[in-house]
């Protein structure tokens, strides 16, 4: 006889029986305890979910705080390369008076090398200087504008400073163009500083050619090269614009020799068809310069012949 389970439920209408067989019960059974194991593993997975919430809440406010702590040293680092930026202008102004003050001194002692400046007249045959000379020094020294457009709003010389109203050098020429124009490279050489800045020069660039020559460009509004990037003439470097110190849009440029500023206006207007026109600027050894100009070029071409010479075929 199959073992059952009988239960009886009592009523005033009677007495009823359910009969539950062995097989129902374990039905029922096996149903309680995976009911159980449910529970169980459901608890234990929000126990385990709850642990890892506040494990990531915690790494959220050590992170919340080194975030604080790098936004702090950011700002102390900001105030830091400001506070340098104006030292360093504040040591290229004391620079530019140093060599204006021993320009002064020089013309005072007449140390004008006019005997120098003779000779290099008698010596400098405009014929004997080859074309490819010319191309040289045309291409490693800074010639002609640095802008396709604009017109002269302030030359080289003593002027009253248009902001301060004091009379100061003006150790550049100035172009009055729009913000946005393209400022290109006026010879090949590398780009040395490229100085982003809202005081004083403004955005700043300075380009060192050969020859101890160099160009600079002040309140750009954005640059189009990199510190240390090599430069052709004529090459893209950056566009006008009106940061720092600035009445209105402008390009303000300047052409030195070892460091002393020089009046841009004869490099802007040399050229080919007047190059003897830049040895009347004085403070620079033009002999000199076009002797090492003359051996450079004259080895150059040994090399390209004795290259044709020991080509195939020649």
């Amino acid at each position: 006889m199959k073992e059952t389970l009988v239960i009886s439920v009592s009523s005033i209408h009677g007495t009823r029986h359910f009969h539950v067989s062995k097989m129902l019960r374990k039905c029922l059974k096996g149903l309680g305890i995976l009911t159980f194991a449910v529970i169980c593993t459901t608890g234990g997975t929000i126990y385990y979910l709850k642990d890892e919430v506040d494990f990531a809440k915690l790494k959220q406010h050590e992170l919340e705080k080194k975030s604080s702590s790098l936004t702090e040293e950011l700002g102390s680092l900001r105030d830091l390369k400001l506070n340098l930026e104006s030292d360093l202008l504040e040591r290229e102004e004391r620079i530019n008076l140093v060599s204006d003050r021993l320009g002064e001194l020089e013309k005072v002692l007449g140390m004008d090398d006019t005997e120098g400046q003779n000779q290099l007249e008698t010596r400098l045959d405009t014929a004997a200087i080859t074309s490819s000379v010319r191309m040289q020094m045309l291409t490693q020294i800074p010639s002609g504008a640095p802008v396709t457009s604009g017109r002269l709003s302030s030359p080289y010389g003593m002027r009253i400073h248009p902001v301060t109203g004091k009379r100061t050098m003006h150790r550049g020429q100035d172009w009055a163009v729009n913000v946005g124009t393209p400022v290109y490279s006026p010879a090949d050489g590398v780009v040395e500083v490229v100085r982003p800045s809202t005081k004083g020069s403004g955005n700043f660039l300075r380009i060192q050619h050969s020859y101890g020559f160099s160009s600079s460009f002040l309140h750009l509004s954005k640059f189009a090269v990199r510190s240390g990037e090599f430069v052709k003439k004529g090459d893209l470097i950056a566009y006008s614009g009106n940061t720092g110190i600035s009445t209105g849009p402008h390009l303000h440029y300047e052409v030195r020799f070892l460091g002393r500023a020089l009046d841009p206006k004869p490099f802007i207007h040399w050229g080919v068809n007047d190059f003897e026109s830049i040895f009347s600027v004085r403070g620079i050894r033009w002999e000199s310069l076009v002797d090492k100009v003359e051996l450079r070029v004259s080895n150059q071409l040994q090399l390209s012949s004795q290259k044709v010479a020991l080509s195939p075929g020649s």
